[in-house]
């Protein structure tokens, strides 16, 4: 996609990730409660979601758990399943509305197909092959895969998406100490999600 300017569900054209409001909810300290969950807790919201936390979320998660909730901030056992359920399917949905209202379709899906029943199907197939992203804070993620600790924290919105932090210790610097979020693609390569920085790199390149 070219040009200056593109479109989000809620601000308008944008013209870049942080003007579409990436970098909100606005760091502030952080509401933790110790210790966390529970690792019955947490075997059975992987369970109920279908998910399986590397071993330094799981640990994160063990150690603490939001004191309330908003601001950036959930809790996997109290907060309502509509609200998990939006978090989970937050990244799918705004590549889908890129695709839709932005032109985006990246040339490794092979050629855009008419129909947009056609095209979300594809997209489908795409993040069916992707790591899953795991929320863990406002629009931060982690993937899902490989199973190991050091995975990087990405920021997405739409297909706006940001390395913000090398792995989860360095998010926290990141996002609750001040520190800067590192550019480009993280140090570890993560199919799919790695690639969306370079291609988000590639679009504002042209506009």
């Amino acid at each position: 996609m070219t040009g200056a300017s593109r479109t989000t569900p809620a601000t308008g054209p944008v013209r870049d990730a942080r003007e579409a409001g990436l970098m909100d909810p606005q760091s502030r300290p952080p509401k933790w409660s110790e210790p966390g969950y529970s690792r019955d807790e947490l075997m059975r919201v992987q369970e109920k979601w279908d998910l399986r936390f590397p071993p330094d979320l799981l640990e994160f998660l063990l150690r603490r758990r939001p004191f309330c909730v908003g601001d950036g901030f959930f809790d996997w056992v109290h907060s309502p399943d509509q609200e998990i359920q939006q978090l989970l399917a937050w990244p799918f949905n705004g590549f889908w509305f890129d695709v839709q209202h932005n032109g985006v379709w990246w040339s490794d899906w092979g050629s855009k197909p008419e129909s947009q029943a056609q095209q979300m199907t594809r997209l489908k197939d795409v993040f069916r092959e992707a790591p899953r992203l795991i929320p863990i804070y406002g629009r931060r993620y982690v993937p899902a895969e490989p199973l190991e600790s050091g995975n990087p924290v990405f920021s997405v919105y739409q297909t706006d998406v940001l390395c913000f932090g090398q792995t989860l210790e360095h998010w926290q610097d990141i996002e609750f100490g001040g520190s800067a979020p590192p550019r480009g693609a993280p140090g570890k390569e993560i199919p799919f999600w790695s690639q969306a920085i370079r291609e988000n790199e590639a679009r504002l390149g042209k506009s």
